[in-house]
């Protein structure tokens, strides 16, 4: 099952290489991308898919259009083109730091470790955060964190590693530890984002740029924390994290409607037409796979969680890829981005894809993704 699927995801991504040379697929309104230039949040996604599709297939074709992309991402970099967030980690891992992984180029590393640097100028210290949107100073964004940073610290953790310089992981510490104190409720429900005084740091409100209001559970956000925590603890051992992560799952499959699929948010009311968020769940079921790695192999757990992964990606896979549409140049329907905004509330998301794709590939050959070494 998982073979077929993958075997169908990876042509869709040739297919993309070949239509769209030298672009990168944009959020879009209808059932295809928008492609262009290197200028979101969004574009290491892309490069990922190519990596993982080189080491699924050992095609040089994926590879070489992958290694193709790095002079461009440097040069982002350089020129600092839209990199006033802290997404730095999702563009970089996928993109840089894998091409050093998988081909050992010290090029790639020295892209990698220049927007390491970029994610540390963000660092805040008289709120003790790394700013999640904004140039410093901003009156809206200059104290706010997001939880979705957590799977930008994985850039931090790395760069340590490389280099030994500890400000790297003494920053990306400080601020897992701040997500999981003021993101994670009592309940194991998470708000998207909170807000400290940047000038002194004292906690203000919880909030949410994207969920259904202030204090719902905006089901990718609570996805991106599963994860995220779940790689904290993989590179700190902070017992701590491990036991969010696992909390957080728990809330996220107790929340979950018959076909194990999210909805975009765990607290919307379901009508007929509510939109889900099938790249909510396909980071999830990357989570699990990271929490089945990390847990003892007697945890209780353990069978609620594999349960839960075989189901989803089962769904996923049955109901929600586009394996039946052979033009469509997404891997899964039905992502949303931004409902409550009205932005691309239903349709093909580039992060859902890369996520459907590197649970695939972990399921089937175990391959992981490129969050560490």
């Amino acid at each position: 099952m998982w073979q077929a699927a993958i075997d169908n995801a990876i042509l869709k991504v040739k297919n993309n290489i070949m239509k769209h040379p030298g672009k990168l697929p944009h959020i879009s309104e209808g059932q295809c991308y928008d492609w262009g230039d290197n200028g979101d949040w969004i574009e290491g996604f892309y490069i990922g898919m190519m990596w993982l599709a080189h080491e699924y297939s050992q095609d040089p074709f994926y590879k070489e259009a992958a290694e193709s992309y790095l002079a461009n991402f440097k040069d982002r970099l350089d020129r600092h083109v839209a990199l006033d967030h802290h997404d730095i980690g999702f563009l970089y891992s996928l993109s840089a730091v894998a091409q050093w992984k998988i081909t050992g180029s010290e090029e790639a590393r020295q892209v990698a470790l220049q927007a390491a640097d970029t994610l540390v100028a963000r660092w805040r210290p008289k709120a003790g955060i790394i700013q999640a949107w904004g140039l410093e100073g901003d009156p809206e964004n200059g104290g706010r964190i997001i939880i979705d940073c957590l799977l930008n610290l994985p850039l931090l953790f790395w760069a340590y590693e490389q280099t030994g310089n500890k400000i790297y992981y003494d920053l990306a510490y400080q601020h897992a530890l701040k997500s999981q104190k003021f993101l994670v409720r009592g309940d194991a429900s998470s708000y998207h984002t909170f807000y400290f005084d940047p000038e002194n740091g004292h906690a203000l409100r919880g909030g949410t740029h994207q969920g259904f209001e202030d204090g719902s559970t905006w089901t990718r956000g609570q996805a991106w924390g599963i994860y995220g925590f779940a790689l904290a603890y993989r590179y700190t051992k902070n017992a701590s994290f491990l036991d969010t992560s696992k909390r957080l799952a728990h809330y996220f499959i107790a929340h979950l409607p018959e076909d194990h699929v999210a909805y975009w948010d765990f607290d919307v009311p379901v009508e007929k037409d509510t939109p889900r968020d099938s790249s909510a769940s396909a980071i999830t079921a990357c989570g699990l796979l990271e929490l089945l790695e990390l847990i003892d192999a007697h945890d209780p757990d353990r069978i609620i969680f594999e349960a839960a992964l075989q189901s989803s990606m089962k769904s996923l896979v049955a109901n929600y890829a586009t394996s039946d549409l052979p033009d469509a140049e997404g891997l899964l329907k039905h992502g949303s981005y931004h409902v409550r905004g009205g932005i691309a509330p239903d349709g093909y998301v580039i992060w859902g894809d890369y996520y459907y794709l590197e649970a695939l590939v972990r399921m089937e050959k175990g391959i992981k993704g490129y969050w560490y070494k």
